[in-house]
């Protein structure tokens, strides 16, 4: 049976031959990224004791939101965190200064074609616009994600928009989806995977798929 994007990536997680929407599956990460969210997956961790993570290069960490630290409380999340990177050995750490965790991710190497991405922001659905599969998710799955390397997930249905014509002077991606989301609302896509097609995507530069893939949370969606 023919597989949208998600449907293949999810089963290739999942150690699946075939899925099909409205399936729950158990899915192997295979990154994980956090910016200062991370300090309460931490949080998470110490209140049930454990001590470990699954595997330091496959967990992102870098600080973004609250960059340099703008009060005591954050510098304090900041030294957390550094405490546990260098603790546990994470590989990737990127301190202040690095840039947005959406950049960091696809710039430095950590988003590839086919792979399912985890990330403590709601806009990680940005990595779709590099045939992978990019989820927001809370922090108590995140500490899940952090010791097993596992995440359940029920495989969404998906949703395509092609889009076709030649976008006027001026008209960027961004107009695009607000368009889609004032058209149709901000719930068309509620726990739904999105694919973008037509010659206008087509034409489109990687930027310009990010904005679209990072926005299309912003219409409900679960991958973009």
């Amino acid at each position: 049976m023919p597989m949208t994007l998600a449907e293949k990536i999810l089963a290739r997680a999942s150690g699946i031959k075939e899925v099909a929407p409205g399936d729950y599956v158990t899915a192997k990460i295979d990154v994980a990224m956090a910016h200062e969210g991370a300090a309460w997956v931490i949080d998470e961790l110490n209140k049930i004791g454990i001590d470990r993570v699954w595997d330091p290069e496959r967990i992102v960490i870098m600080f973004d939101h609250w960059a340099p630290a703008p009060t005591e409380l954050t510098a304090a999340m900041h030294k957390k965190i550094r405490e546990f990177v260098k603790k546990h050995g994470i590989k990737y750490f990127y301190d202040i200064k690095k840039g947005i965790c959406h950049q960091i991710m696809h710039e430095l190497g950590h988003v590839r074609p086919g792979e399912l991405i985890v990330g403590t922001d709601s806009h990680t659905t940005t990595y779709g616009a590099f045939g992978a599969c990019g989820t927001g998710i809370g922090t108590t799955d995140m500490a899940v994600v952090w010791v097993t390397g596992e995440l359940w997930f029920r495989v969404p249905e998906s949703i395509k928009f092609c889009i076709v014509g030649r976008l006027p002077r001026y008209v960027m991606s961004k107009d695009v989806i607000l368009y889609i989301a004032g058209k149709y609302g901000t719930e068309v896509a509620q726990y739904k995977s999105i694919e973008f097609d037509g010659p206008t995507i087509m034409d489109m530069s990687i930027a310009s798929r990010m904005t679209l893939s990072n926005m299309a949370m912003e219409i409900g969606a679960k991958f973009a």
